[in-house]
């Protein structure tokens, strides 16, 4: 993929409609500009996927509001992409870093520079997931690694390589001192899945220049994640009105250190 990512541009739509917390003292208009100024002329349709990334959104907050809540005071955006909860859930005291490729990175920033947003409790990292040390990037950042943090994983893991996936969360794990969190949307597949309906959205994506690339049974979750370093705490159920959704349980999974 060159350029900044077409998917994350598609979330940052889908985000705008998606009823949301702040803190008292967050910047949620900041959010909600920048994310109009990602999404253009990007139209979105109330459809199944639509119901998901909002119900995908509301796990995520709330597992960055509970941590930050719990005293971890770092967070790191695995893939950030246009993420406004930096500037959502603002504090004054939270320190977040955001990693994500060059060229993402680069047109985000360029846009809160145009609109006068202010990032400065944003740490940006620029990495490849394939290729770099995530965890020592992060550490060269600033990042303390003897303190507890929250790792996000959101929308990012299925169009990485399982390989690369599993590299990722070890160098994540390998940062994170006792207390850590990991929170990460996985891409998990059901038997009884409607495979037309995969391939309509799997083609979809590769057309963005961002194919997935791994999809897990249900019962490799817990030893992909064990394997490196971390136990599930909770698997969530999207809230979502359509049942159907629930499909995607699995997927939404919050992971504490292991051992």
């Amino acid at each position: 993929m060159t350029g900044p990512s077409r998917t994350a541009q598609h979330v940052a739509a889908h985000r705008l409609t998606a009823p949301r917390p702040s803190t008292p003292l967050g910047h949620p208009d900041a959010d909600d500009a920048l994310a109009r100024d990602v999404a253009g002329g990007i139209e979105v349709r109330e459809e199944r996927m639509h119901r998901y990334l909002h119900a995908r959104t509301a796990f995520f907050d709330e597992v960055v509001l509970g941590a930050v809540g719990d005293g971890l005071d770092q967070v790191v955006l695995l893939g950030a992409g246009y993420d406004g909860r930096a500037l959502r859930f603002f504090d004054g005291s939270t320190r977040w870093f955001e990693v994500d490729l060059e060229a993402t990175q680069a047109d985000k920033r360029a846009r809160l520079d145009r609109l006068g947003i202010d990032d400065r409790s944003v740490t940006y990292v620029v990495a490849d997931f394939a290729r770099d040390d995530v965890g020592g990037a992060l550490v060269a950042r600033g990042l303390d690694a003897s303190r507890p943090t929250l790792f996000v994983l959101e929308g990012v893991a299925s169009y990485l390589a399982d390989a690369v996936l599993a590299s990722l969360l070890r160098s994540a794990r390998a940062v994170a001192a006792p207390r850590s969190r990991l929170a990460v949307s996985l891409s998990v597949a059901r038997v009884d899945r409607d495979e037309a309906r995969v391939a309509r959205f799997r083609e979809a994506v590769a057309k963005m220049g961002e194919p997935i690339r791994s999809t897990l049974g249900v019962d490799e979750v817990d030893p992909l994640l064990q394997s490196a370093g971390w136990r599930r705490r909770t698997a969530a159920e999207p809230r979502a009105e359509d049942p159907s959704e629930g499909e995607r349980r699995y997927g939404l999974v919050l992971c504490e250190v292991a051992g």
